[in-house]
């Protein structure tokens, strides 16, 4: 069913009974061309650029649980491209670009809203390295503004510019970026995946990988063993996990983040507004909960569930920057688990098993990337080779020394 408002009014006619599901109950078939590990945004971005892109819609997406049950509805649906290294800056670039028309390409309103992403600095060092990574990106032809104190203040009045440990000096604005809800992100991409043909196959955990003299050759699972010409794992928080199947040893760690929602209030935060100096981050709803998070969890997991240390950090940081969010409720709150690679950066490449390939150590990055990774991904296993976008999310990178630590913390994924 395509929707418009044609197929609203006449649903609305017809006593909204004539809706279809959005996606089929496909049931597991012997052998797909390619099949995808992990029915996440990366995981379904990925069937469906495979399917829209290269012609290839004999592919089935396995999900361990349902269509939004993982990080894809765990996270704090920013979306921005505003990095500094030149093997990011294209490749979140051209994410934000596929955000642009995400909603006509899937036919899916995946409430898609460019109200801004704002970086503040609260010292001179601070606006040195946001006008240096301004500038970078107006060269690379991504919108950026360096705006001062008096600017930031018109656009968030509430901030508290005067606090004593952080006063605010101003920010760096990239206005293209914004908020998508990310469920519906995810039920767009498995409605169009489905849509040309692909297999997603729900409650379906991947138990083994079955390769023969160094190819692979299909997954073990719950609902049986399944062929396949080609696998990619795009299951992240589980990444490590799944590949030790195929006998591989990844340089990740998997750790919490948490993400929080207070109750409703008038409109507070226009856009998505970020504190460097305390890493806190926010935006509001369209129901106007105040969506934002912090730092990972200090510790390795694969729960789905935080600590009440990093709760406590995250307040803290939420009254440094804005004292007036303490006499607000918090409704909400959710644990994603993270890929964290050891110089803060993805991995989207093949592997050394022949046939089988990687998207994963996504740190903060993932919900933001979802379109080109899946983009990319689709690319890299449609061709056998990565796409000039991706060529540098090498897997080897580690260990040849071609590192890219967007964030100059060096190999401690829990600082990334």
């Amino acid at each position: 069913m395509h929707y418009s408002i044609l197929s609203i009014l006449t649903q609305a006619l017809r006593g909204q009974q004539g809706w279809t599901p959005a996606w089929r109950e496909a049931e597991p078939q012997r052998h797909y061309d390619v099949v995808i590990v992990g029915g996440g945004g990366h995981g379904l971005a990925t069937a469906h650029y495979l399917a829209k892109e290269h012609g290839i819609t004999r592919v089935a997406v396995l999900e361990k649980g349902y269509i939004g049950s993982g990080n894809v509805g765990r996270n704090t649906t920013i979306i921005r491209s505003n990095y500094l290294l030149p093997e990011n800056t294209p490749f979140y670039e051209w994410s934000l670009k596929l955000w642009e028309g995400l909603e006509r390409d899937l036919n899916y309103n995946a409430m898609v809203s460019q109200r801004g992403v704002l970086n503040l600095f609260h010292s001179d060092s601070q606006r040195d390295a946001f006008a240096r990574r301004g500038n970078t990106m107006r060269l690379a032809g991504v919108d950026a503004e360096l705006l001062d104190r008096d600017a930031v203040r018109a656009l968030v009045p509430r901030l508290d510019f005067d606090n004593a440990r952080f006063p605010i000096q101003g920010g760096l604005l990239q206005r293209r970026g914004g908020t998508a809800r990310h469920d519906a992100v995810a039920w767009g991409f498995a409605r169009a995946a489905d849509k040309r043909g692909v297999d997603i196959i729900q409650n379906c955990e991947v138990t083994g990988i079955r390769t023969t003299e160094g190819r692979v050759t299909g997954v073990e699972t719950t609902r049986g063993f399944i062929g396949a010409g080609k696998v990619g794992l795009a299951c992240a928080g589980n990444s490590s996990r799944v590949a030790a199947m195929a006998g591989l040893r990844l340089p990740i760690e998997s750790h919490v983040l948490q993400a929080f929602v207070s109750e409703a209030v008038k409109p507070l935060v226009k856009g998505v507004v970020t504190f460097g100096a305390g890493h806190f981050y926010v935006s509001q709803s369209d129901k106007g909960g105040l969506v934002f998070g912090g730092d990972i969890d200090g510790y390795n997991s694969y729960a789905q569930r935080g600590n009440l240390p990093t709760i406590e950090d995250v307040a803290e940081s939420a009254m440094a920057l804005m004292p007036g969010l303490g006499r607000l409720r918090l409704l909400r709150h959710w644990g994603g688990l993270m890929d964290m690679s050891m110089d803060g950066s993805p991995i989207i490449d093949r592997t050394p098993v022949q046939g089988l390939f990687l998207n994963a150590g996504w740190c903060y990055g993932g919900f933001k990337a979802t379109p080109a990774s899946g983009w990319c991904f689709a690319w890299t296993i449609a061709k056998d080779e990565p796409h000039p976008l991706n060529a540098a999310f090498r897997l080897d990178r580690f260990a040849t020394g071609h590192v890219i630590d967007e964030k100059g913390a060096g190999a401690q994924p829990n600082l990334h």
